[in-house]
């Protein structure tokens, strides 16, 4: 008799993860055309559909359905078209484990979600790789080569700042991280922010940290040899990423769901605003500081933000003994 709800719940859990997989990321992407034109003064994404542009994104998916899908000859064809499904898969599987509000509202609630967002966000070199590789083209596979270097380095630093959290809270549980925290961990982890929301950006390849797909270097890098819709997944992959990391910010750092008034109806409402805000510092980014050379990206990992996630994981691990 129980197993008919369980599974119905299960469905809808599911059914939910999977239009926030559809829906967010085209809301970001929306807002980033928006952002970008109010700051550079683009007139063309503000005529599409009449009022302010409305329909600028369904256009831009109406242009890449039309494009041809072109295969290299040199490809391995294989895993030129699977790269792109990898890029995206990871990021489905974080949504699934991010609570978006207090009471188990979330996907799937794990005591180790943490360690199994940061293991799952790591497959993201593979589908660079794959890409790199298969493509049969030196722009891309410098791209490539150049991608997997920015991954693996910031990786150091992405983990480290997120255990500075794990271990004031004093769990791996995201639901965990939101129930522990409190407003003045803002200053406190501070540090561990800024360096988790800088490594967020480098491995998500957004300016200023977009060296691996340098347009005046590498045509367009990884990604040089993609086209129509293919090449659309992979834009869609930047715009899950955005939200994943920006909902992993606003849950570690910013408190997730909880608001100024303790009002757990409108948890979700304050996880979605947090998740937004950051979203539109990410684009405010782009649009602001110029892409980064590639030996100053490694030395910003490096010589900055390792030893600086070095010593707030110390300065954590003090005040929790004290």
């Amino acid at each position: 008799m129980g197993s008919p709800p369980v599974i119905l719940d299960i469905a809808i859990r599911l059914a939910a993860v999977l239009v926030a997989f559809l829906t967010l990321p085209l809301i970001v992407g929306q807002m980033e055309h928006k952002v970008m034109a109010h700051m550079q003064g683009r007139l063309g994404p503000m005529y599409a559909g009449g009022f302010h542009g409305w329909a600028q994104l369904i256009a831009d998916g109406v242009k890449f359905v039309q494009k041809e899908e072109i295969v290299p000859d040199a490809a391995d064809k294989r895993i030129f078209r699977l790269a792109p499904v990898m890029a995206l898969l990871p990021y489905l599987l974080i949504l699934l484990v991010i609570p978006l509000g207090p009471d188990g509202l979330v996907a799937q609630g794990l005591d180790i979600g943490l360690f199994f967002v940061l293991a799952v966000m790591g497959l993201g070199v593979v589908a660079v790789l794959m890409a790199a590789w298969s493509s049969g083209s030196k722009y891309s596979l410098l791209g490539g080569l150049r991608a997997a270097a920015q991954l693996l380095g910031y990786e150091l630093p992405l983990v480290l700042s997120a255990a500075s959290v794990a271990m004031a809270a004093g769990t791996l549980s995201l639901n965990g991280i939101v129930v522990a925290w409190r407003p003045w961990w803002i200053l406190w982890q501070l540090p561990a922010l800024v360096i988790f929301f800088v490594a967020g950006l480098a491995e998500l390849r957004r300016p200023p940290f977009d060296a691996p797909i340098a347009d005046s270097e590498l045509v367009f890098g990884y990604m040089t040899e993609y086209t129509g819709l293919r090449f659309a997944f992979f834009l869609l992959a930047e715009y899950v990423g955005i939200v994943v990391i920006s909902a992993l910010t606003a849950v570690l750092f910013l408190g997730g769901w909880k608001g100024p008034f303790d009002d757990a109806h409108l948890g979700w409402a304050w996880m979605l605003l947090k998740t937004m805000a950051v979203a539109f510092v990410i684009i405010w980014l782009r649009v602001a500081y110029p892409r980064l050379r590639e030996d100053q990206i490694q030395k910003l990992c490096w010589l900055g933000l390792v030893p600086l996630a070095l010593a707030q994981l110390v300065l954590t691990a003090v005040v929790r003994v004290v």
